[in-house]
């Protein structure tokens, strides 16, 4: 979830840190780490298979979906954690597949065990997933580079090689990819100015790569961070989904990602009134569920009203921290889970062109109360005990 938009978040000052913390973590790990050949399948052709003009796919309208952590953890917390997604009436889950995770040590070197865990325990539940797919492998980096936690290959054909090997390995099982997440954030795209037309091109090569591999899966942009922060920390969200069009990017897409907190404002508030400052939504256009209206009239301006929104991030938080960046769009515990339902329910009766609506989140189990995300979730973490939030049983109640 991103920062307002005079701040990027506490986790900015740390990144170098991380990425070190992260690298060391997977050296120990490489000793349980099995190296499998590449695919044998043929390289993925260059020419992006979408041609010109794509026949959209959709998806139903609305899909509900919510973010889980399943990656890492012991298996039966998995499981809970799916079944808690599963009582919910929800059909589809969120988890991200980290590069680094699965191709982390050298090009080739794969281990396939949670990717594999995540897939199958999904598909038993008989639900459905979507995948994320960021966090670059180091190696990718080149020899010598700055290490970052969250940013573009030196070589942009590595990604798509990779996205290739997944779509291929889980070809009509996993049936819907999001391609990076907040590229319009320079903490999210190798702590350096995010550039719209780069970002296309990482797209274009991860499309290319699905949908060689598998031509039914859905490949979803990468939810933009809402934000007025502008260069070289930022680029507004709907300033740099316009410089998308403009470097070719509507070919390479199905469904248009975007990230869509309410900040402190009920979810009906529109645009218009979380930008005027005497009514006390923050004054910003972006402090509003309703500014995935404003992204939508680039899509519709830009030929593309054919095709999806997903909305991959939607939320509140209760953060009650005083020293916290999100504590001045906080609400409480019952606002969160009334705002949540409404927004649902907004989104089904207002916006036809909607498809996935992803709900934050499950919470990881070992969270505390010091993790941001911790305040934006519906569940408490923890394990064997499970407790949830007003807002998980608000959601289960809701009409599906």
């Amino acid at each position: 979830m991103t920062a307002p938009p005079n701040l990027l978040g506490p986790c900015r000052a740390s990144a170098k840190a991380g990425a070190i913390a992260l690298l060391v973590g997977m050296l120990m790990l490489s000793a349980c780490q099995v190296a499998i050949p590449p695919s044998l399948s043929p390289t993925p052709d260059p020419t992006d298979p979408g041609g010109e003009n794509p026949s959209p796919l959709h998806l139903p309208t609305p899909s509900f979906a919510v973010q889980a952590f399943l990656w890492w953890q012991p298996a039966q917390v998995s499981r809970r954690d799916i079944e808690l997604v599963k009582e919910m009436g929800f059909g589809w889950i969120k988890q991200s597949f980290a590069w680094r995770d699965i191709e982390g040590i050298e090009k080739g070197a794969y281990d396939w065990y949670f990717a594999d865990l995540v897939v199958e325990e999904v598909e038993k539940a008989g639900l459905q997933l979507l995948v994320r797919i960021d966090r670059q492998p180091f190696w990718s980096q080149g020899p010598g580079a700055e290490l970052y936690l969250n940013g573009p290959p030196k070589d942009i054909t590595d990604f798509r090689d990779f996205c290739y090997v997944l779509a291929d390995r889980y070809r009509g099982r996993i049936p819907a990819y999001q391609v990076w997440n907040e590229p319009n954030l320079s903490r999210e795209w190798g702590e350096r100015e995010p550039n719209a037309a780069e970002y296309v091109e990482l797209l274009t090569a991860c499309h290319s790569g699905i949908k060689t591999a598998d031509p039914d899966a859905v490949v979803i942009s990468a939810g933009l961070a809402p934000t007025g922060i502008d260069l070289p920390d930022a680029i507004p969200d709907d300033r740099f989904l316009q410089e998308m069009y403009a470097a070719g990017a509507a070919p390479h897409f199905d469904i248009l990602g975007l990230n869509a907190p309410g900040y402190k404002a009920p979810p009906e508030v529109g645009p218009d009134d979380a930008a005027d400052p005497d009514l006390g939504w923050g004054g910003h256009r972006t402090f509003a569920f309703r500014h995935v209206e404003d992204m939508r009239a680039i899509m519709v301006a830009n030929g593309d009203a054919d095709k999806q929104v997903a909305v991959l991030e939607m939320g509140w938080t209760t953060d009650p921290r005083p020293d916290s960046p999100y504590h001045w769009h906080s609400v409480s515990e019952e606002q969160q889970a009334d705002y949540l339902v409404r927004a649902y329910q907004y989104a089904r009766d207002n916006w036809p062109w909607a498809g996935l609506l992803t709900a934050v989140y499950i919470a990881k189990f070992d969270w505390t109360t010091e993790s941001e995300e911790y305040w934006w979730s519906i569940t408490y973490p923890g394990f064997p005990e499970t407790r949830v939030r007003p807002a998980y049983d608000a959601l289960m109640a809701m009409p599906k």
